[in-house]
């Protein structure tokens, strides 16, 4: 990386990375999209990525791994001794790990003849277990369920062959047991 241009938004961390191993290279702040710079604006960036899907889906690959990190929520012992601070702090955290439970994550909605609920159902993995309720017309009911978002593109089809209908796949914000 000898003289080239890396874009990044951790412009401070990539710096002291590449100063630590002795390399002189042009780090500059990229705002956002970082991973569609190379060629054209940057010889290379530093991203943070969680999968690397956007890196791969852009062509590019890891080469080096900079800094891997995991993220803490932390509270002194004053305000966590206080029942309303404390009690603000469990509330966040409970919402936060909601959040990161949902990550990867999709629901699907659909609606099923009652004739054809077990072969839906035995085409349909689930969190813990889809909720079925009745429909307005007793011969029909809906069924909701949490998947992987990474599997859903093979059980889509499969769940039309069991005879769903009406399927809906919908991105999820929270997910709290």
């Amino acid at each position: 990386m000898e003289g080239k241009i890396i874009a990044t938004e951790l412009v401070a961390t990539t710096k002291r990375y590449l100063a630590e191993k002795g390399v002189k290279a042009k780090v500059e702040f990229s705002w956002g999209a970082t991973e569609v710079k190379p060629p054209e604006l940057a010889d290379a960036i530093v991203e943070v990525t969680e999968t690397g899907s956007s890196l791969r889906a852009n062509k590019l690959r890891i080469i080096e791994t900079v800094l891997e990190s995991n993220t803490q929520l932390i509270a002194n012992l004053e305000s966590w001794q206080d029942e309303w601070k404390r009690k603000k702090l469990e509330d966040m955290t409970m919402l936060l790990e909601g959040a990161i439970a949902a990550l990867g994550k999709v629901g699907l909605m659909m609606n099923v003849r009652r004739q054809a609920l077990p072969a839906v159902l035995d085409a349909l993995p689930a969190l813990l277990k889809p909720t079925i309720s009745t429909l307005s017309n007793d011969d029909w009911v809906a069924v909701n369920t949490i998947i992987d978002e990474s599997t859903v593109r093979l059980i889509i089809p499969r769940l039309k062959e069991a005879g769903a209908q009406g399927i809906v796949e919908y991105p999820l914000n929270k997910i709290v047991l």
